[in-house]
């Protein structure tokens, strides 16, 4: 499919699909006329990206987790070596100590919210 069908099917703009390339997220074959063509699998890639870019993961990060991930089914393959693992739990501890903060966050809203409706 071309550039603009992967951009329609997955709602993600030709930019920042030519950008997934460059940075070896994605990759696509070009015709003789040097457009770009991308297997279906693409759809599947692109998506994964996306969750990963969502779950706070730099684009370093997701072109190392990448290969270790099967697209269709978002499971790991059998290729992360310990780096990536540890790299992968920090990225994890961030994120848990995110959720703690908007936790806390809501929290206090709450009792704000509370506190305004006692007459």
């Amino acid at each position: 499919m071309r550039i603009g069908e992967l951009a329609r099917r997955t709602n993600v703009s030709e930019r920042s699909l030519r950008y997934y390339e460059k940075q070896g997220m994605l990759t696509a074959a070009r015709t003789p006329g040097g457009h770009r063509e991308y297997p279906e699998a693409a759809v599947d890639r692109v998506i994964r990206i996306q969750e990963l870019f969502a779950a706070g993961l730099c684009s370093e990060k997701i072109v190392q987790l990448l290969p270790c991930m099967r697209d269709s089914d978002g499971g790991p393959s059998l290729v992360a070596g310990p780096k990536l693992v540890a790299d992968l739990t920090a990225e994890r501890a961030r994120i848990d100590r995110m959720i703690a903060d908007l936790v806390r966050s809501r929290d206090t809203l709450d009792e704000v919210i509370e506190a305004a409706r006692l007459p």
